[in-house]
């Protein structure tokens, strides 16, 4: 009897391990992730600073706030300004995926 409780609680400490270590590597998997939001903002801010782009990176313009409002801002925005900015960031991320992609890592950092 004795060596069979020994082997429930062999498991049961097996799983609690396991348990911990799914813990331990989530705040990695969402490091990552504020991280590729974070150089995505990087690059879009670095196309702005560069100016005009050659022909063919049309889709730079896709990075520009609308109504004064862009992707990243989540807060302080003016009420007039949110349904022309709201519909314009909806089109963007219809037809670009990277804006689309953007705003998906932004919402889960």
């Amino acid at each position: 009897m004795g060596m069979f409780k020994r082997m429930k609680d062999m498991k049961d400490m097996i799983e609690s391990a396991l348990g911990m270590v799914a813990q331990a590597q989530q705040p990695g998997a969402q490091a990552q992730q504020i991280s590729a939001a974070q150089q995505a903002a990087y690059q879009a801010q670095a196309m702005r600073a560069a100016g005009p782009q050659p022909v063919g990176a049309e889709a730079g313009a896709d990075w520009e706030p609308i109504a004064g409002v862009s992707i990243a801002a989540s807060r302080g925005i003016q009420p007039a300004a949110w349904p022309t900015a709201h519909q314009g960031w909806d089109e963007r991320m219809k037809r670009d995926r990277a804006v689309a992609q953007f705003n998906q890592l932004y919402r889960a950092a």
